[in-house]
């Protein structure tokens, strides 16, 4: 939750009247538990959702969900088998070819955005995953990002806002 992608995000949805409901996983922090290799995650985001969904300030009918890196890759499924979550956005997932595959299926409005000079995330891959991914989608490229978007949180955060601004207006 300390990391300056999650930051800074939170803090431009924040500041665009998006709720910003950020939390750590089993096991990180002072989290209970112990990690799970991803499984057990996506029960954290689902149980995030649950909780989200009886707060009087959330709009229930206009929930998304933003995951940057291992939170992309837990994110992704949990979003699109959730009917409640109507956006998804993806920032730097370092997806395996099985976890791309589901992005085929997936007809969530998607954002998938990603730095060119991610070391984690090559071009290439994230090329493969704009191609793979089912409509609707955005994939945006921050041109001189790496996988840590030291410098480049302002530039990111921007777009995932606008994401889900014109995302939860379409609804």
């Amino acid at each position: 939750m300390n990391n300056n992608v999650v930051l800074a995000l939170g803090s431009a949805l924040a500041d665009q009247s998006i709720v910003a409901f950020m939390f750590n996983f089993r096991g990180v922090g002072r989290s209970q538990g112990q990690f799970e290799g991803g499984i057990g995650e996506q029960e954290d985001v689902i149980a995030a959702v649950d909780w989200l969904t009886t707060q009087s300030e959330v709009d229930r009918h206009r929930l998304g969900i933003a995951g940057y890196s291992f939170g992309a890759i837990v994110a992704l499924p949990a979003a699109c088998d959730d009917e409640r979550v109507k956006a998804l956005t993806l920032i730097s997932p370092p997806l395996e070819p099985s976890q791309i595959s589901q992005l085929k299926d997936c007809a969530k409005l998607k954002l998938i955005i990603c730095g060119t000079e991610d070391f984690l995330v090559s071009l290439q891959q994230a090329e493969l995953i704009n191609r793979e991914s089912a409509e609707p989608k955005q994939f945006e490229l921050i041109a001189g990002a790496d996988h840590f978007w030291w410098g480049y949180e302002v530039a990111m955060a921007q777009k995932v806002t606008v994401f889900f601004n014109t995302s939860f207006n379409r609804l």
